[in-house]
């Protein structure tokens, strides 16, 4: 069994998602994980999948789609069975006008915490800015400690800053 990471990434059009899970398909490959958007009008998808298929084989089947202008890379991946899976506990959300530094500040926080980022989604609306995070709080970290690191971080920031514990259901 192989593991491959693939990354595709260029101009956003219809037909994408469909075109690249349609390659992996014929590869026998089975998407196991999976994140795709849209950034300022541009595609960009990571995604790990799982089969039989040599990374040089599942290339050669994402030919047509590096062939029509998008940045396609593959590679393969092993499993570390001594890391264990990060899952979040904890939700942090940031908003406030937008400026140098904030996920950079922020994330050293959580960084300095044992805190690890599992997910982070970041949108600029006209000057507001927002940020979403999903971390993974190390078993008997301290949250309120966080909570108030964050909270001093927000203040030199000037922007709003949450830390909740993550319910199932929205992740």
């Amino acid at each position: 069994m192989t593991s491959l990471a693939i990354t595709v990434v260029g101009h956003d059009r219809p037909g994408i998602i469909a075109a690249a899970a349609d390659a992996l398909a014929s590869c026998g490959m089975n998407l196991e994980d999976s994140s795709m958007t849209l950034l300022r009008g541009h595609f960009a998808m990571t995604l790990v999948c799982a089969g039989e298929a040599s990374p040089e084989q599942v290339r050669e089947a994402l030919a047509p789609l590096a062939g029509s202008g998008l940045d396609v890379a593959v590679r393969e991946v092993m499993p570390d069975p001594d890391v264990p899976a990060a899952t979040a506990t904890h939700l942090v959300t940031v908003y406030g006008a937008d400026r140098l530094g904030i996920v950079a500040r922020l994330a050293g926080v959580a960084a300095d915490a044992g805190a690890n980022i599992t997910d982070l989604t970041t949108r600029l609306s006209g000057d507001l800015y927002v940020l979403l995070a999903e971390v993974a709080l190390p078993p008997g970290a301290d949250a309120e400690r966080l909570r108030a690191q964050l909270g001093a971080a927000a203040v030199e920031l000037g922007v709003e800053v949450t830390l909740r514990p993550a319910e199932n259901d929205e992740l």
